[in-house]
């Protein structure tokens, strides 16, 4: 077996008075003697003999589970860098109430791979869950855990249903036409359920699993940052580096954004690019598209364009209207980016998110001041 809490003792014997002969950390490997109860007597890799509570221990399968895990996703693009925001257990599947064995320290670095979003388990089915799991290693009965609702697993590599474009999507809680009394409650049933969006993540060690997204923040300057206007950065990458007189080198940003809510059955809505200015030495969005459904994972290499040189590129995953998903690849040009197609290649139709339209005109709409606002003051002007 493996140890799975961040330390253990060992013990010289099961008591409530005891000798603490040994100290086991986090994924060590143990040699299991004996079981008594819910405690097994393990023998460490040097060669320390002690007993230990079976809860600080996973399974050899659970084990070999992460193993596969780490070499299935050896070469999945890196979606981005970030650091834990506390103290995280890596989960074997997205949820809480799955099995764990790595823990993951306060500020550790890790890179996001893919993303997942199940829905919340509750108190009483992560600790049926956990019973069920010691149960089956001592060989005792086990109560049957809370029935749970089907849990949709949305990961990059099955997209979900498509949303028609024309259609806008019901809210969970809206209720049928029927001729009951309108002003009536909810039903349980028909209120919405808290869901969890999951990272997997690779740690410095290798070590791959999921962990709660929420508690993994990107590596993304503030002067980025603040561009989100509200949204949740879901990945960065680092296009290209330019070299400001006062800043020094600046790096250039591919930005995948999302609404700030967990559960939805893509990735991100908006793609944008940022710039450094360097005159005015800030950064300033160059390329934007809101209302999309794209999927992970997206890619960031250079390319040779010819007489253009070596430029960036980066290649995004939309769904169409047809509901299929494909790839688009575009191109950094100075400060333009610019879609890459081949020869004879005609772009897919994207689909688009209900009020992607609304959002896009209010916008415009708040950031160019009123046609009749700038004649009065012109009227004014010509006044004094």
């Amino acid at each position: 077996m493996y140890v799975s809490a961040p330390q253990a003792n060992l013990r010289d014997h099961v008591s409530t008075v005891f000798n603490r002969v040994g100290t086991i950390k986090n994924g060590d490997k143990v040699e299991v003697l004996e079981h008594q109860k819910r405690f097994v007597r393990v023998r460490t890799e040097n060669k320390i003999e002690g007993w230990v509570e079976i809860r600080a221990l996973a399974t050899e399968a659970t084990f070999d589970q992460f193993q596969k895990m780490a070499k299935e996703n050896r070469e999945t693009p890196v979606q981005g860098k970030g650091s834990t925001r506390t103290e995280l257990n890596m989960h074997v599947t997205p949820g809480r109430e799955t099995e764990t064995l790595y823990q993951l320290a306060e500020g550790t670095k890790v890179e996001t791979l893919k993303r997942s979003a199940t829905l919340r388990a509750t108190a009483e089915e992560i600790a049926a869950a956990h019973a069920a799991t010691l149960a089956k290693i001592t060989g005792e009965p086990s109560k049957n855990a809370p029935k749970k609702g089907k849990k949709p697993v949305q990961q990059t590599a099955a997209p979900a249903r498509p949303v028609p474009p024309s259609q806008p999507t019901p809210p969970a809680t809206a209720k049928r036409d029927t001729d009951s009394n309108d002003s009536a409650a909810p039903t349980e049933e028909e209120k919405p359920k808290p869901m969890d969006d999951w990272w997997l993540v690779r740690d410095p060690q290798g070590h791959t699993g999921w962990v709660l997204a929420r508690m993994v923040d990107l590596d993304i300057p503030l002067d980025v940052i603040q561009y989100a206007e509200g949204q949740r950065i879901q990945a960065a990458f680092v296009l290209n580096t330019v070299q400001d007189e006062e800043k020094g080198a600046i790096a250039q940003y591919l930005v995948l954004l999302n609404d700030n809510k967990d559960g939805l059955p893509y990735d991100f809505n908006q793609v944008r690019v940022f710039t450094w200015n360097l005159k005015k030495h800030r950064y300033e969005t160059a390329y934007r598209d809101r209302g999309i459904l794209g999927y992970f994972p997206a890619r960031v290499s250079n390319e040779n364009f010819g007489k253009d040189g070596v430029q960036p590129v980066f290649v995004v995953r939309k769904q169409n209207q047809n509901g299929t998903v494909t790839e688009r690849k575009f191109r950094l040009f100075g400060n333009v980016v610019r879609q890459v197609l081949a020869p004879g290649e005609q772009p897919d139709k994207p689909a688009k998110l209900p009020d992607a339209d609304k959002k896009t005109q209010a916008a415009k709409g708040a950031k160019a001041p009123a046609k009749g606002a700038k004649a009065t003051a012109q009227v004014h002007h010509k006044k004094r």
